[in-house]
């Protein structure tokens, strides 16, 4: 009997579909959560922990990126997309503090989950809109590890960070009971979700896009269903798994990557700092093309 192919994945919201998949149409893998996010799959898929990870384009070529700027094999490559549509991410600080907004976070102390987490990247992205990267500045911001959501929003409440950024309507939820207070946000300019793989020549990738492609369409035409599993089973109202269902937009095949999107997320990471762009290419992400969007 064939192993079981081990996929990393965040247990929020877009989970959904995998949920799905797993249960109606036979995806015959181990589903393994990771709460704090695409960091931490980047190093487990590295280690051979797991063998397929779905989690933030940012993050997968922030990890891509730092591997082949050290001249490292970065243990992954890009195979598919699970989601078209853009992040929105709310900025957050604790609940008593007085930052006014986002010209006041220059120079603050920015919670991250990890170094090259989605949280760390976007923060570069908000600080190359403001100006802030321009040569001869110093850096934006003194960037704090705290490792999960959890622990990012006690950070804000004990001074440990000022602010940090997470999705909007995971953040939701704490800014209703009062536990952080929202300060703004940014929507990150490309697709947001990517499918990366180890061995992207294994045979049983095919069979597992299968089986997710059958939960997105599960998930697109039985909003019900999805809304009552999101505000039972994970951490959201249904007012808010409602409102979120109806602006995110999965991709109707997972397999295969837009190369467009791709250049234009190492353009803009590049010009952030995040990643040097003569060190990494569409070649160095994608080990599966696909025929562009209109988003690229």
């Amino acid at each position: 009997m064939a192993s079981r192919l081990r996929i990393g994945y965040v247990p929020e919201h877009f989970s959904t579909p995998l949920y799905f998949a797993s249960k109606y149409y036979d995806l015959s893998s181990d589903l393994v959560p990771f709460p704090s996010g695409t960091g931490h799959m980047v190093k487990s898929l590295q280690s051979k922990e797991i063998d397929v990870g779905i989690g933030l384009t940012e993050g997968w070529i922030a990890g891509i990126g730092k591997a082949k700027a050290e001249g490292k094999d970065p243990g992954y490559r890009l195979v598919g997309t699970f989601v078209e549509s853009p992040l929105q991410w709310a900025i957050s600080t604790g609940s008593k503090r007085e930052l006014g907004g986002v010209a006041d976070l220059k120079g603050k102390k920015m919670g991250v989950s990890r170094i090259g987490s989605g949280s760390y990247v976007m923060g570069y992205v908000l600080a190359d809109q403001q100006g802030w990267l321009e040569k001869g500045q110093d850096a934006p911001f003194e960037v704090v590890p705290l490792d999960t959501f959890t622990k990012l929003r006690e950070g804000v409440n004990n001074e440990r960070a000022d602010f940090f950024m997470w999705e909007h309507f995971t953040s939701k939820r704490y800014y209703d009971n009062g536990e952080i207070k929202r300060i703004g946000e940014i929507y990150t300019p490309w697709s947001s979700w990517k499918i990366v793989a180890r061995d992207p020549t294994d045979r049983r990738m095919q069979a597992m896009s299968d089986s997710i492609n059958k939960g997105i369409e599960r998930f697109k035409n039985n909003q019900d269903e999805a809304v009552e599993y999101i505000s039972t089973e994970l951490d959201y109202s249904k007012e808010d798994a409602t409102r979120w269902s109806d602006t995110v937009q999965f991709a109707d095949n997972v397999r295969g990557v837009d190369p467009g999107v791709i250049s234009k997320t190492i353009d803009i990471l590049a010009k952030a700092g995040v990643v040097e762009k003569d060190k990494l290419s569409n070649e160095d992400v994608i080990a599966i093309k696909r025929v562009s969007r209109a988003d690229s």
